[in-house]
C-alpha cells in the first residue's frame, strides 16, 4: 500500500491550497473531486425505480421474532429513513440486507435479483455498503490507508499479481490512493489524511467510516446512526454531508434516532415497532402518522389520536 506522503501529499495543508484558489479555480477543482467520487456504479434501475426490495421479510431467533413479515422498497435517488423505538428492529433490518443475518423467510432483492445466500463481501461486490452504530475502522492505519482498503472491493488484481507488483497492480494503488483522496476531500477531511484514525476527533471519524463505505462504489449506501454523539451544529454538517452525498448520485439508506434530522433530510420514511412496519409515507405524513405517535409516546393509539 502507497504512503499518502509519497503518492498523494498531504503535508502542508490541501485546505490551504483550496482556500486560496479563486472562485473560477475552486469551482472546477470541485467538479474534478465531484468525478473522482461519482464513478460509474453499473447501476441497472431508473432513478424513482426499485433499487432494493424487502419482500415479507422474517427473521426469528429461538423463539423471538426480531422482524415480521417486512415489506418496503427503496428507490434510486432517494434518502429513505428506517426509524422506530429502541429494540423496533432497525439494526436488525440493515443487518439482514447485508448479509450479517440471513432472513427466516422472506426475500431480499438488489435490482430485482435476490441476494439469497450471498456473503458479506458478496454482497459489498454487489453493490450495498453500509457503516455502523459503533465506529469500526482500523485504528492504527491513516485514514487515506482506511479510505484505500474501501477501494480493494473493485480492485481486480489477483492476490498472485499483487505479490509481483504487476502493472495492473500499480495501476489500481495508483488509482485508489488517488480516489481515496478525493472522498477524503468529498467528506471534508482531507487535511488529515496522514492522521492515524484512532488519533483523529469522534466526529471526523465518523465522516471517514463514510469516505470508506463510499469507497465500495455501492449503489445503495446504508448509514446506522451517524449522528451517534454529535452535537447539533455537527448534526447540522452531517445532514449538509448526506444530502451532498444523493446529490453526487448514490442513494441513502439512514437509521436515525434523531427526528428532527430524520425530517429534515430524508425524502420518505418507513416506521417500524416490535419488527413490524407500522407506517411508510412521506416525513410530513409520518409526523402526523397516529400509530407513530403512539409507538414513541407509548401510548394507545386511540389516545395518540
Amino acid at each position: 500500500m502507497s504512503h499518502p506522503t509519497e503518492d498523494a501529499p498531504v503535508e502542508g495543508g490541501l485546505v490551504a491550497e483550496v482556500a486560496r484558489m479563486t472562485p473560477e479555480q475552486r469551482a472546477e477543482h470541485d467538479a474534478e473531486v465531484a468525478e473522482a467520487v461519482a464513478v460509474d456504479r453499473d447501476i441497472q434501475v431508473e432513478v424513482g425505480e426499485t433499487l432494493l426490495e424487502l419482500r415479507d421479510v422474517t427473521l426469528k431467533f429461538g423463539g423471538l421474532t426480531a422482524l415480521d413479515s417486512v415489506s418496503f422498497g427503496i428507490r434510486r435517488g432517494e434518502i429513505l429513513g428506517l426509524i422506530g423505538p429502541n429494540g423496533a428492529g432497525k439494526t436488525t433490518c440493515f443487518n439482514a440486507m447485508t448479509g450479517v443475518y440471513r432472513p427466516t423467510s422472506g426475500q431480499v432483492l438488489l435490482e430485482g435479483k435476490p441476494l439469497g445466500k450471498a456473503t458479506r463481501h458478496q454482497i459489498t461486490q454487489r453493490g450495498i455498503a453500509r457503516t455502523f452504530q459503533n465506529i469500526r475502522l482500523f485504528g492504527e492505519m491513516t485514514a487515506l490507508e482506511n479510505v484505500v482498503v474501501g477501494t480493494d472491493a473493485r480492485h481486480k488484481t489477483s492476490v498472485l499479481g499483487a505479490l509481483l507488483r504487476l502493472p495492473r497492480h500499480h495501476r489500481e494503488e495508483k488509482t485508489a490512493v488517488e480516489r481515496a483522496m478525493a472522498l477524503l476531500e468529498f467528506v471534508g477531511i482531507a487535511d488529515r489524511a496522514a492522521d492515524k484514525a484512532k488519533n483523529l476527533p469522534y466526529g471526523y471519524q465518523r465522516r471517514l467510516e463514510i469516505a470508506r463505505a463510499m469507497a465500495t462504489e455501492p449503489k445503495l449506501l446504508c448509514l446506522d446512526e451517524p449522528a451517534a454523539g454529535f452535537n447539533p451544529a455537527e448534526k447540522e454538517e452531517l445532514m449538509g454531508l448526506i444530502r451532498k452525498i444523493r446529490d453526487d448520485g448514490f442513494t441513502v439508506l439512514l437509521i436515525e434516532h434523531d427526528m428532527k434530522l430524520v425530517m429534515g433530510v430524508t425524502d420518505r420514511i418507513v416506521v417500524l415497532e416490535f419488527g413490524k412496519k407500522i407506517a411508510e409515507g412521506l416525513p410530513a405524513e409520518i409526523r402526523e402518522n397516529p400509530a407513530v405517535i403512539a409507538a414513541y409516546l407509548g401510548v394507545p393509539d386511540d389516545d395518540a389520536a
